[in-house]
């Protein structure tokens, strides 16, 4: 594919999506290589404009800290498994997102990862679920409780509170505490 065409059809993929202009710019910016390289991952991956600001943004920034440009980073091992994967598009764009923000947020992935397996080492029982923030973007943790009758429900609010201490203090992981 020709340059020419390359920017025709970013600036067609640009006007279908309603991408901002001084996206669409930044993105024609780029050397040939990584031009082309975001062009294919669009023609891949259904991406939704908002999805494509988020994964444009997280390729500069890994590009940036590591000193690498954009294709260097899409041809990275655990990249090239999202797309080598068998699962649905959408999946592989949210795969793609969770990857990126892992690897721009080393440490935020990795406290995330701690917190989770504090979560699932409490085997809470059905019916009760913690929802965690997504990607650590607050210090909520949401505890939602599904019971059928009121014997159930004690029994879940007993459970709850035998756990108090582990989830007080998965509460405060998320508000930043450091580990203990």
């Amino acid at each position: 594919m020709s340059g020419t065409e390359v920017e025709t059809a970013i600036r067609a993929w640009g006007a279908e999506r309603r991408l901002p202009a001084s996206y669409v710019d930044h993105w024609l910016e780029l050397t040939a290589p990584e031009r082309t390289a975001l062009l294919e991952l669009v023609r891949t991956l259904p991406l939704r404009t908002g999805q494509f600001v988020t994964i444009f943004t997280l390729l500069e920034e890994i590009g940036v800290r590591e000193n690498q440009p954009v294709t260097a980073v899409l041809a990275r091992r655990e990249i090239r498994h999202i797309f080598a994967a068998n699962q649905s598009a959408p999946g592989k764009a949210r795969a793609l997102l969770e990857a990126l923000r892992a690897i721009r947020l080393p440490h935020l992935h990795a406290a995330l990862e701690r917190i989770i397996a504090r979560v699932a080492a409490l085997k809470l029982p059905a019916g009760v679920r913690l929802v965690l923030p997504p990607n650590l973007s607050s210090d909520e943790l949401r505890v939602e409780l599904t019971a059928h009758g009121g014997d159930e429900l004690r029994r879940l609010v007993a459970a709850l509170t035998a756990k108090s201490t582990e989830l007080c203090r998965i509460a405060e992981l998320l508000g930043g505490a450091d580990e203990v």
